[in-house]
């Protein structure tokens, strides 16, 4: 027993009176410089630091907050499907990582879809959310893809989808692959009806995502610093036995090689995209009011005397 834990300290907090228990959270540590962010300040700065611009995750629901209009949206709810397909198993069963994800995240599955504006302009937004299991890819999440595209063709409204994944999901096996063309299929129908589908690649985007929807955008976006890619960069060194070059696979290398149309922070994301929006539904500018016609004054005047 340890005395003074156990006995002198409750006996000298209770004299000075009971304390108050302080947030672990209040400061949040730059993973590039180290430099240590107050709470706050980084979430009214959209979880992007200020000194060094680099992008933190955040989860899917601060992600639609941040990109509607007024932070207001309508959830669509997702489509039911079987949990555990394969009554699969490796150190715990995967019906219990579910309930630990679904526990932690407060979400059904990695997708969230979010209906509203966007300066006005009616949009369907997918976010994945990296937190449940990694943004894997299972039935559930591919479901949930599909009927956002479903519902975009419903309303005649472009879809706006934030990729952040891993790639396929293991506890689904083959079942998990098949929704790669599947929502490759829900790509092509919103293409087909001459909506726009805007892919914003986040970290880290990789795997099955990459080889289906993730990279079938017509303009494709990424957050800086973003890891984007098939298999990732320790894999492919083991496998082609060479050194790769320095920022191999992030946002910036991928733009420089045409694979990614632009890179953009996350604070310009809603004005960018809504730019583009306009540009591919082909949107009219404002009209400017027409100004007054001044005529001479000598065509006034005889005026004048014709009215009189």
């Amino acid at each position: 027993m340890n005395w003074i834990t156990n006995y002198v300290r409750p006996k000298i907090n209770s004299m000075l009176g009971r304390r108050t228990d302080m947030p672990e959270n209040l400061w949040i540590k730059d993973p590039e410089t180290g430099e240590m962010v107050f709470h706050k300040d980084l979430e009214s700065n959209q979880f992007v630091i200020p000194a060094s611009g680099h992008h933190m995750k955040i989860s899917a629901k601060e992600r639609l907050k941040y990109f509607f209009d007024d932070g207001k949206y309508e959830v669509l709810e997702n489509p039911k499907v079987v949990q555990d397909p394969l009554k699969f198993r490796d150190e715990k069963r995967y019906t219990d990582r579910l309930k630990e994800a679904k526990a932690k995240t407060s979400l059904e599955d990695a997708i969230l879809n979010g209906a509203g504006t966007i300066d006005g302009l009616p949009v369907i937004v997918t976010v994945q959310d990296f937190a449940f299991m990694g943004g894997s890819l299972g039935m559930a999440a591919g479901e949930a893809i599909v009927h956002a595209f479903e519902v975009a063709l419903q309303r005649k409204c472009p879809l706006i989808l934030f990729a952040a994944s891993g790639g396929a999901r293991m506890q689904e096996g083959i079942l998990s692959l098949m929704q790669l063309p599947r929502t490759t299929i829900g790509v092509d129908r919103l293409k087909e009806a001459g909506l726009p589908y805007i892919v914003v690649l986040t970290n880290p985007t990789t795997g099955g995502v990459t080889a289906s929807y993730a990279m079938l955008g017509d303009v494709h976006i990424a957050e800086p610093g973003a890891l984007i890619g098939f298999a990732g960069p320790r894999v492919i060194e083991q496998t082609i036995r060479e050194k790769l070059p320095d920022g191999f696979q992030r946002a910036e290398y991928l733009m420089e090689h045409g694979m990614v149309d632009m890179v953009v922070s996350r604070l310009e994301m809603r004005r960018t995209i809504s730019r583009l929006l306009k540009m591919l539904l082909k949107m009219p500018e404002a009209e400017k009011p027409l100004e007054p016609e001044i005529l001479p004054p000598a065509v006034v005047n005889a005026e004048a005397r014709a009215q009189a």
